[in-house]
């Protein structure tokens, strides 16, 4: 597989197969909102955007990064998402670098949004297509986030050596500047769990592709991709 890894400002092309990477703490949280039962989640280009769908439809449920706001029902944060029941909802989910990535791959073939939760679903998806190039989008510090690069190069590694090991990769992740950052209560709208779960290796056994939706970038989980023949779980 040829992989390449780039922050969101540069991106020149649409690249055929997308790998959008936000561990602390987008696609994170996309991952618990799809197992507390959301059905989809409309990726917002703007607060203004997602306050607008809300509006339009009252049952969805806004998310935001940072700070509770007016009009939005959740923060971006995995620990304080867990024990929301949003079973049959859509979520419509706003953040700084997480949902700008995808939407600025929004072109391509098949975009895939990840961080290590579900690493090895993504890992195995990727795999299954055999060849194609892949773009990671790192979208934290305009591509030099180290918990999105050491996720992306994790998920790389994955899918041409079923074997490797993930601590190296989490070490770095830990150790990475977001992960101080949530640790010391910088971000608004975090949890002191919000870490230890972000970095809660393959918890959940889907990957998520989004695609546009009547003019809306959509996410949804993918049915999980059985092991191939000679790979580890």
């Amino acid at each position: 597989m040829d992989a390449r890894f780039l922050g969101i400002g540069e991106l020149a092309d649409t690249p055929a197969v997308a790998v959008v990477i936000d561990v602390m703490r987008a696609f994170t949280v996309a991952a618990w909102a799809f197992a507390q039962g959301a059905e989809k989640i409309v990726l917002a280009e703007s607060p203004a955007e997602a306050l607008s769908l809300k509006a339009r439809r009252p049952d969805w449920v806004a998310l935001k990064d940072g700070a509770p706001a007016p009009g939005f029902d959740a923060v971006n944060s995995p620990a304080l998402l867990r024990s929301v029941d949003l079973g049959g909802r859509t979520v419509v989910q706003k953040t700084t670098a997480g949902t700008v990535g995808a939407l600025a791959v929004k072109e391509a073939s098949l975009v895939l949004c990840a961080g290590f939760v579900v690493a090895e679903a993504t890992a195995r998806l990727l795999r299954a297509r055999e060849g194609d190039g892949v773009t990671f989008v790192v979208t934290g510090e305009d591509g030099r986030a180290e918990e999105d690069l050491a996720c992306a190069q994790y998920i790389a590694r994955r899918v041409t050596e079923p074997g490797t090991d993930a601590t190296e990769f989490l070490r770095r992740a830990d150790g990475s500047r977001a992960a101080a950052e949530l640790a010391r209560g910088v971000r608004q709208g975090s949890h002191p769990d919000d870490v230890a779960l972000c970095l809660e290796l393959d918890r959940f056994p889907f990957a998520m592709v989004a695609a546009m939706e009547d003019s809306l970038m959509v996410l949804r989980p993918s049915a999980p991709v059985p092991p191939a023949d000679g790979t580890s779980a």
